[in-house]
This record gives C-alpha cells, sequence and structure tokens, in this order.
C-alpha cells in the first residue's frame, strides 16, 4: 500500500495518503466508507461518486461524505493525494460557520462534487497538500491543530473556487441567496424521507412555497421541487444497489404509503422501473 499518514486521538482520526496502483483497492474498498473524504486528483483520473462519473483533463478536488458511494476507475500517470477524516477531527456541520461547505462542497444533492484547479491555484493547493504531509513527521504538540488549520484552508480555497465554477458572479456577491440555498439544501438531506413537497419546507422556513420558488429562480438552479425529487431518487439509488431491500419496502424507507406511486415517479424521473434501474447497473457493474 502507498505510505499512509494517520493521526488518531481520542477517537480524532485524519489521514492522508497517495492514490496510485498501490492504494486503489483500499480506497474503493469498505475501509474509509466512514469517513469524510477529499481527493487531489491529476489529470488522467476517472472516479464514479454515486452515479455520476467524472475524467479529469486538468488537477481537480473532489468532496465525498460518508454516505456517497466512491470508486476510482482509473488513475493517472502522476499519484494523487486522499485525505479521510472522520467528524470527531473535524465535524463539517458543527464547524461550517468557519469554512460554509456544508451543502455545497458537501451534501450538495445537485451532485456537483468537483472542482477544476486553475493554474494560478495549483501552486497553494499543493502547498497545502505538502504542509499536511509534513505535520505527520513531526512529534510536536501542536501539530493537530496545525492539520486542522491547513484542513481548513484547504475547504475555504475550494468554497471560493466551487462559487466561481458554478454560480453566477451576482449570486456570489448576493451571499444571503446562496446562504439560503445552503440551508434549503440541508433541510433537504435532512428530512426528505418524511417532507416530499416545497409546502413541506416553506413551513419549516416560514415563508410561502412561492416564495422559496422565487428565490431559487434568481439562482440559476434546479427548482425546489426537483432538489427534493433528485434527494429521493438518489437515495432510493443507492439503496436498490447498495443493499437487498425490494422497491416496496424502499418506498416505505422514504416515507411513501403508496410504492406504486413511487416507482412511477422513480420511472419518470430516471426512465426505469425501480427493478429495472437495479439490473441494468449491476450487469453493467459485472460487464466491467
Amino acid at each position: 500500500m502507498s505510505k499512509r499518514n494517520v493521526f488518531e486521538s481520542n477517537l480524532k482520526t485524519i489521514g492522508l495518503i497517495g492514490i496510485n496502483d498501490k492504494s486503489i483497492d483500499s480506497i474503493n474498498g469498505e475501509m474509509y466508507k466512514s469517513y469524510i473524504k477529499i481527493l487531489y486528483l491529476p489529470k488522467g483520473y476517472k472516479l464514479t461518486v454515486d452515479f455520476t462519473v467524472y475524467d479529469t483533463s486538468q488537477p481537480s478536488l473532489f468532496f465525498v461524505a460518508p454516505n456517497q458511494f466512491l470508486k476510482v476507475e482509473k488513475y493517472g500517470t502522476a499519484s494523487g493525494h486522499f485525505i479521510f477524516y472522520n467528524r470527531d477531527f473535524y465535524c463539517i456541520q458543527i464547524h461550517d460557520s468557519e469554512v460554509t461547505c456544508d451543502g455545497l462542497l458537501f451534501n450538495n444533492m445537485n451532485n456537483m462534487p468537483m472542482i477544476t484547479v486553475p493554474k494560478h491555484e495549483g501552486d497553494f493547493i499543493n502547498y497545502l497538500f505538502e504542509q499536511i504531509e509534513s505535520e505527520f513527521s513531526l512529534n510536536d504538540t501542536s501539530h493537530e491543530e496545525m492539520i486542522r488549520t491547513y484542513l481548513k484552508q484547504l475547504l475555504i480555497r475550494s468554497v471560493r473556487l466551487w462559487k466561481g465554477q458554478h454560480l453566477e458572479k451576482t449570486i456570489v456577491e448576493q451571499n444571503i441567496h446562496l446562504d439560503f440555498f445552503r440551508k434549503f439544501i440541508l433541510l433537504v438531506d435532512a428530512h426528505y424521507k418524511e417532507k416530499h413537497t416545497v409546502a413541506d419546507y416553506a413551513d419549516v422556513l416560514a415563508m410561502a412555497p412561492k416564495t422559496v420558488t422565487h428565490k431559487f429562480k434568481r439562482l440559476n438552479l434546479p427548482q425546489p421541487n426537483e432538489v427534493i425529487k433528485n434527494r429521493i431518487i438518489l437515495e432510493a439509488k443507492r439503496l436498490l444497489v447498495h443493499t437487498s431491500m425490494t422497491a416496496k419496502e424502499i418506498a416505505h424507507e422514504l416515507g411513501y404509503d403508496d410504492p406504486a406511486y413511487f416507482s412511477r415517479q422513480f420511472l419518470i424521473k430516471t426512465g426505469d422501473s425501480p427493478s429495472g434501474f437495479r439490473s441494468k447497473y449491476l450487469e453493467t457493474s459485472k460487464a466491467q
């Protein structure tokens, strides 16, 4: 296996390893599934996050939450970096005010965990990874906090890049709209099993459904109803391919009393019935 730098203390864990032919199997296995993950990949890599395939034509950052499926399909000629850490080391929800990454880099139902790194940013990103790696070799009482400081810098820099690549400039300047988007995304991620309509979330936000829809129009992103449906369908897909649950059981798990209605909604969004999607995905996986 590639060199594995790990810090562990009082349930807190963070580690950094190189991504290459020696580490691919462990990265794609169960070892790191429960961790929050950041990948920094040079060009020439191919990976799958949930059900989206990404190819890196230039250095890119990926942000993967513990509940997401990750598989590095192909690695390039240069080694990449793989950071993994648990919530005890740095909780993106509790410390979100420090880096504002929750709902953008992580837990973003629009499936945008990828950021391309332009040349003028590459030196700084490389510097952060080099500093994190060097801290693992130090026997110093402050190195835990230093690693956390570099991690925060990486997240803050990445959020800035994400905004520039995924949002219009006018929206980035209007932080109030971006904060609303993040709040809505996080509410959906927390309640998608029991709340299925825009009106449900409008009640929580103490505003009219039309107001919520209007705010999303200004963001030039998928409408709130689509965000809700996409989150439900994403979870259904995960359960279909990673568990043996039946379509009926999945429907009930996702808060639908009528399995037939859920199956119709799944068909409309994906073009396949739940059973058809499972068969097609498993057949494709076997073929690969």
